[in-house]
């Protein structure tokens, strides 16, 4: 928090707001702190003014939405105060303490959407292949498998440690080897099937072959630490930073970073945008539709290097 949001009070009201988020809601304690910024916010600039916050009409929180717009906010950041404005206003409605929301029908503007980072064919292939300790074969192979699963399958980091050895009551998702496939339970817990290439179940046979000196005898996950138990999301981040700065990688390299490398990389093989969808595991068509202006963008830069009339005289 800012030095100067953290010298402003919050009312009475706001902070009952903020209890029933954490306690009825359960926000995480990030979130919260951005809805008390938000707030705090609001409340400076309705003291600033000499308004009464239970009375604020949609003029007066216009006023206030422009006084954002001049301190040259981003609109992610506009649009996540406005976000905490409205849902507390909407929140005294319940209480009966406004006759109105005068957030209602203010907006943030609407941000380009950023194309998704993704690594070139040649790094992600050398990010798979390389060989980082040749003294902990175990490790070795749980980041070989992790890498091509991400890469080779489009996997979200949450379903590649949801992944299960076996199908099970309680499996979130599991590997089908015999049928080269994975069954993930992607968002809005929708599942797909995704397949596993030759590299994804050469990688997936080796660290078969030593998950037993780390895996618990009762553990189901298929990735484990060396603790013996589930991989989580955090440990791959971290192993990956680890295995990509180790590789020579250009830049940070994440999880989906590899996800969006299979994406674009299937599409500038295939142009098959529904099949690239469906693999994913987007609800709606126009989510996958950024890889087609990521394509697009590595055609351009073919064009201008190898196309005489792109050459500059």
């Amino acid at each position: 928090m800012s030095p100067a949001m953290s010298t402003v009070s919050l009312t009475d009201e706001q902070r009952r707001y903020l209890d029933h988020l954490r306690v009825q809601r359960r926000l995480a304690e990030r979130t919260l702190t951005l809805y008390t910024e938000a707030l705090q916010r609001l409340t400076g600039f309705a003291s600033a003014q000499g308004l009464d916050l239970l009375r604020l009409s949609a003029h007066q929180a216009r006023r206030g939405l422009a006084k954002l717009h001049a301190e040259k906010l981003k609109p992610r950041t506009l649009a996540l105060i406005l976000s905490a404005w409205r849902g507390w206003y909407r929140w005294l409605g319940q209480q009966g303490l406004v006759d109105a929301n005068p957030i209602a029908d203010l907006h943030a503007p609407k941000q380009g959407r950023p194309l998704p980072k993704a690594l070139g064919v040649d790094d992600a292939v050398r990010l798979a292949e390389h060989h980082q300790d040749a003294t902990d074969p175990v490790a070795e192979a749980l980041e070989r498998c992790l890498v091509e699963l991400l890469y080779g399958s489009g996997l979200r980091v949450s379903e590649l440690v949801g992944l299960d050895l076996r199908h099970h009551a309680s499996s979130a998702g599991w590997i089908v080897p015999d049928a080269a496939e994975a069954q993930v339970l992607g968002k809005g817990a929708k599942r797909r099937a995704v397949p596993l290439g030759g590299p994804s179940l050469a990688a997936l046979q080796q660290w078969l072959a030593v998950r037993g000196q780390w895996a618990a005898a009762d553990e189901p996950a298929l990735l484990v630490g060396p603790r013996g138990r589930r991989l989580s999301a955090d440990q791959v981040r971290k192993r990956l930073k680890q295995r990509a700065l180790a590789a020579g990688m250009p830049t940070h390299v994440h999880p989906h970073m590899l996800r969006h490398s299979f994406a674009s990389h299937l599409l500038q093989s295939s142009g098959d945008l529904r099949a690239v969808q469906e693999l994913l595991g987007h609800a709606n068509i126009s989510t996958t539709q950024v890889y087609t202006r990521l394509d697009f963008q590595h055609l351009a830069k073919v064009y201008d290097a190898a196309h005489p009339r792109a050459r500059k005289k």
